[in-house]
């Protein structure tokens, strides 16, 4: 068996693997049917994630496929995409996504720009394109009722009834979709009023979710940091010596949002030593980015580890975004803060430009402070 069989096999595989993966975890999100977890799971119970997992592999496989013809364009070697599975257990979006593996290195910052931007705004046009279709098509406001029956004892007015932590029901976790400035947008022009649904229960509403959470990815690839997406944009735009100013006042804010609580003053000794251990060397070697000597890294990692610690101790309900923490940690400790300068600058054309400024615009529009909530019941909480 050839090379090319082999890689062929091995891309098929993992599209095939994540397909299931993602199917699984929408049904799972829409209608609560758990592979692991359910009795009696049936074809009809798989079946009833596709809508998810359609709307969410073909927004995925617009971006990546954007970098990879763009690549093709150029004679850049590059590889198909590697789609990444995840089982869809506990909360789980069945993908850690997918990525294209450049295998030479890219000489011109004109030929990086244009990879770099071709996946998000493919993969935004797709995500674009299933949110208004999922806003024309809402269903009457009486399809919540399928996924909670107890809702129908208080009609159409359930809102003000079943979402405090005291009167779920325990075990439960309420989650809350915080929506993004495109979402709203979308929303105002698109959707019935009388038919949107709470930002408890979008969950519910597969091409709504799958379209919220591909603008929240998107917004991710395109933060202009390092060589992210939108790294490649905005050194493309600005150039090695702003771009380096630009993304450093970025990120250090970014981590600190997204570390603000992570360390949580309720925990036992054993832990917030073990944990904070780890945080502060993750810190650490962030803090490579910005300093040679190793008593200023060592000094500003210990800075910002005490003022968000601080803050914390004295404001417990100030957190920022957790769970961003671990990819803006990765992102500074391996694809570094800076671009690094390309071997060949052109300037770009006046369309480059304006695709430029386009893309950090989106990113603007799509991103979220808080794109999903998990709120558990409180263990008082009766049925």
């Amino acid at each position: 068996m050839n090379s090319r069989v082999k890689n062929a096999l091995l891309y098929g595989s993992l599209f095939v693997v994540t397909f299931l993966t993602t199917t699984l975890a929408g049904a799972e999100w829409t209608y609560g049917k758990s592979f692991f977890y359910s009795e009696n799971y049936s074809w009809g119970d798989f079946a009833s994630g596709l809508p998810y997992s359609i709307c969410f592999l073909t927004i995925l496989t617009c971006h990546e496929f954007g970098h990879y013809f763009t690549a093709i364009y150029y004679r850049i070697k590059t590889t198909l995409p590697y789609y990444i599975p995840i089982p869809p257990i506990n909360f789980s979006l069945g993908t850690f996504g997918a990525l294209i593996r450049i295998k030479q290195r890219i000489l011109s910052n004109k030929q990086q720009f244009d990879v770099g931007i071709a996946g998000p705004l493919a993969g935004f046009v797709a995500a674009l394109l299933f949110l208004i279709y999922g806003f024309v098509t809402l269903p009457p406001p009486e399809y919540i009722f399928q996924f909670h029956p107890d809702y129908q004892q208080y009609g159409l007015a359930y809102a003000a009834h079943v979402y405090s932590p005291a009167t779920m029901p325990p075990g439960t976790v309420d989650v809350v979709i915080g929506k993004n400035l495109l979402f709203s947008l979308l929303e105002k022009i698109f959707a019935d009023p009388a038919r949107m649904p709470n930002p408890h229960e979008i969950i519910h509403y597969p091409f709504l979710f799958a379209g919220f959470l591909s603008l929240v990815f998107t917004s991710l690839n395109l933060l202009p940091i390092g060589q992210l997406d939108g790294g490649h944009v905005l050194y493309g735009l600005v150039g090695y010596r702003r771009h380096k100013l630009i993304a450093t006042a970025i990120y250090v804010p970014l981590l600190f949002y997204c570390g603000l609580g992570f360390i949580d003053m309720s925990w036992s000794l054993e832990n917030l030593f073990i944990f904070s251990a780890a945080y502060l060397f993750a810190l650490y070697r962030v803090m490579y980015n910005f300093f040679q000597l190793k008593r200023d890294r060592a000094m500003y990692a210990l800075l910002i580890f005490t003022s968000q610690y601080l803050i914390s101790w004295l404001y417990p309900s100030l957190h920022g975004y957790t769970t961003w923490l671990l990819f803006v940690l990765i992102v500074g400790a391996m694809a570094g803060v800076q671009h690094p300068p390309s071997p060949i600058e052109e300037p770009l054309s006046r369309t480059r430009k304006i695709l430029g400024w386009l893309a950090l615009a989106i990113f603007i529009l799509c991103i979220a402070p808080n794109p999903i909530d998990l709120i558990p019941a409180t263990t008082t909480a009766t049925p």
